[in-house]
């Protein structure tokens, strides 16, 4: 995009006054005062229409998402906030592209979700850098990334379950902490990029099924938003500058102008002092969709009012009216002031206005951009992404190279669907597909679709029968994609799309060899054939791998290197049919997620296999009776006890064996991976804090009752059908209150 001239002018002035000295006099670029000094300073000297364009132009748009204008008399350039970075530069030319959200979750690997995010930032300030540079100011050329997605994933046909972390509050909100730190950095001055928990609050469909997201109204109890909707942003928003409100109501009042959720909770009970950003046209659908206002004057003071500080514009930009809302007193001017404040807050602390030598991260350049550390971290967080579902008789690893694979199915060599929604831009050459990473495994590969997308509307069976029929294996690659699950779409079932149920059939039917199936999507889908099938002898959900999913599944499959032995577990629960499957609409939380469901899945929440075995052992819960308030130390040893290295994912489960209020039937509280060589055997401590113990209770607020809580210490989910070799720890400790001390 084209710079204007006068914008090309007046950064040469401001740039040239900055050299000189013209504002170096001011407080606000004294480095030596703290930034809320600076930044106290920097407000008092705007002018209100200063203002309100700085609050109105948070990016997005119909032309370009027009940046915060400069502010040439004090030296201010202009700004741009948005971009996309949820696993990798999204919509800004070529970046590393990173699995997709819902796949870095089934990690369980909270040091590989920091990792990522780190990787994330440097490409996205190195592109800001020579975006800056080259005057090009428009939208997703920012540093203010709209992620991490922390919603729950409450149902599974959500469009957008795939940005998510899965469906436990708690694993969402240690994953989330380690992202923002990852992607804010670890400078003690300055951050490397904003980080923007979004969204806030009880978003998780319907996006267009049966209703549209713009006008739903999510109607939540006290107990389910304090227990499942809010703690994953507590988590989050204790490290982010950034959180971007909703677009859907919340017990009838749209969430970008809930003062509830953006004032009382997020700011005074939590002690938020970050900014909060409309999502892209928020504000405006607010009187468009939802009518709960009828002009963009009372819509711009509601919003800000309830909290908010700055627009993610539409196709309208509705915060230019807050002049107009100030003059007819439905705003003040200080309160308005005080808005914009967290906003240069962010930006001192990007160094926007400190000497450019002082911060390092100005340094980042271009060629950090698909650096080999970089291909190689997504490499890595593929292979640890990968959930092994079935693998009978240990078929997997393979052990030999075979004759002639036949592979199937639209994912396996279609680039564009393989990454998920908010992908990087990847250019093709840094991308393998399932055909051509795995083409190693044969001297002669067989290969057609069977249709022609992942909607498979069509499907031609022909070349399907007869390479399965000589073919020593047969690999099917199945799933969604964008063309059927992503942001504005929902899934209408958890049926394979189209005929791939059909194309499933016929590999069963007319496979030599055995077969393989891998699967593509962001959640759950029908796959019960293939479970009970004793043709199948693999399954591996392998969510949106990205660019380097080729190469990925290649040394799972052949158990190459480090990461080649899967420990990936599932971050949500498996239903085993549409008949489990919930009215979307529906917020109440009971049957739905491990923690409420009372059915039988067919794969459960942290259910994962691997090429070896491990024993649990030596479980001490000290103490084992606790005063109200204190914490529960768990610990415990795991040992490999099966013929290969690998990681281990442990899971610490709690339940309340006598609570007064409603409680999940599990609580998952402590887990993490660990690689455990042949034969090792490592001890780990996992540390149950009085938080975790509490229950809601509605006159009360969060409680910890007197009573009994049982523990469980596995590699999965307790008292489940479906199991692994591991074993199961449980024990139990007795809180007492401090009425009963002595």
């Amino acid at each position: 995009m084209a710079t204007p001239l006068s914008k090309i002018l007046i950064l040469f002035y401001v740039h040239s006054c900055i050299i000189n000295g013209s504002f170096s006099d001011y407080p606000f670029r004294n480095t030596s005062l703290p930034f809320d000094e600076r930044v106290d300073d920097l407000v008092t000297r705007l002018k209100l229409d200063e203002i309100i364009l700085q609050m109105a132009h948070g990016g997005g748009g119909s032309h370009g998402g027009q940046p915060d204008p400069p502010i040439a008399r004090l030296g201010i350039k202009p700004f741009q906030w948005s971009t996309e970075c949820l696993r990798g530069v999204a919509m800004a030319g070529n970046a590393t592209s990173f699995p997709q959200a819902i796949g870095l979750a089934s990690s369980f690997n909270a040091k590989l979700i920091h990792d990522v995010a780190e990787a994330t930032s440097e490409e996205v300030r190195a592109k800001h850098n020579d975006f800056v540079k080259r005057g090009i100011f428009h939208d997703h050329t920012g540093l203010g990334c709209w992620s991490p997605v922390i919603n729950i994933m409450r149902h599974p046909l959500w469009g957008r379950n795939q940005e998510t972390y899965g469906e436990d509050p708690y694993l969402t909100g240690i994953l989330a902490r380690h992202f923002v730190s990852g992607l804010q950095g670890n400078h003690p001055r300055y951050i490397r990029a904003v980080s923007t928990c979004k969204h806030f609050d009880a978003y998780g469909g319907p996006e267009d099924l049966p209703v549209s997201r713009q006008v739903f109204n999510a109607k939540v109890s006290e107990r389910d938003l304090r227990t499942t909707f809010l703690p994953q942003f507590q988590a989050c928003t204790s490290l982010a500058l950034g959180v971007m409100c909703s677009y859907n109501s919340v017990n009838g009042i749209p969430a970008c102008a809930n003062k509830r959720l953006l004032t009382d909770i997020l700011r005074k009970e939590w002690n938020y002092k970050g900014y909060i950003v409309t999502d892209a046209g928020a504000a405006q659908f607010i009187i468009q969709w939802h009518h709960y206002y009828n002009n963009s004057i009372d819509a711009a003071a509601g919003c800000v009012n309830a909290g908010v500080n700055l627009e993610l514009v539409g196709a309208n930009p509705i915060f230019l009216s807050i002049g107009k809302a100030i003059q007819l007193r439905k705003l003040t001017e200080d309160l308005v002031r005080e808005r914009v404040k967290p906003l240069f807050f962010a930006r001192m602390r990007l160094g926007e206005f400190d000497p450019p030598e002082m911060n390092p991260y100005n340094l980042f350049n271009l060629s950090v951009i698909q650096s080999l550390a970089h291909r190689e971290l997504s490499l890595k967080a593929a292979m640890q992404s990968f959930v092994l579902l079935k693998n009978s008789g240990g078929f997997l690893p393979l052990k030999s190279k075979m004759n002639s694979i036949a592979i199937f199915g639209p994912l396996a060599n279609n680039k564009s669907q393989l990454m998920g929604d908010y992908a990087a831009d990847v250019d093709p050459f840094f991308v393998t597909t399932p055909l051509h990473g795995l083409a190693p495994l044969a001297h002669k590969v067989l290969f057609t679709p069977g249709c022609s997308d992942t909607k498979c509307k069509s499907y031609n069976h022909t070349n399907v029968k007869l390479y399965a029929s000589l073919a020593d294996l047969t690999i099917l690659c199945l799933g969604t994609g964008q063309s059927i699950e992503t942001e504005n779409f929902d899934r209408d079932s958890i049926y394979l799309p189209g005929k791939q149920q059909q194309l499933l059939e016929d590999a069963i039917k007319y496979s030599k060899g055995p077969v393989i199936v891998l699967l593509f999507s962001g959640g759950p889908l029908d796959i019960r054939l293939a479970d009970n099938s004793i043709k199948i002898m693999s399954i591996i959900q392998c969510s949106f791998p990205a660019q380097a999913a080729g190469v990925a599944l290649l040394n799972i499959l052949i158990g190459n290197g480090p990461n080649g032995n899967p420990a990936g577990r599932l971050p949500y629960t498996w239903y085993a049919s549409q008949e489990q499957v919930p009215n979307m609409t529906d917020y109440h939380m009971a049957n739905k997620t491990y923690r409420y469901f009372d059915g039988t899945p067919l794969y459960p929440f942290g259910f994962g296999l691997s090429y070896t075995s491990f024993f649990y052992s030596n479980l001490n819960i000290d103490p084992t009776k606790v005063k109200v308030g204190q914490t529960v130390t768990v610990k415990f040893n795991m040992t490999n006890s099966g013929p290969r290295d690998g990681d281990e994912v442990y899971e610490v489960y709690i339940s309340w064996l006598n609570a007064t209020v409603p409680t999940p039937r599990y609580q998952l509280v402590g887990f993490g991976r660990v690689q455990i060589l042949k034969g090792q055997t490592i001890s780990s401590m996992v540390i149950i804090t009085k938080q975790q113990m509490a229950v809601w209770v509605d006159d009360k607020g969060f409680v910890v009752e007197p009573g009994d809580i049982r523990v469980y210490v596995g590699g999965q989910l307790p008292n489940q059908k479906k199991q692994l070799t591991s074993n199961i720890l449980s024990g139990t400790f007795t809180v007492y209150s401090c009425s009963s001390c002595n």
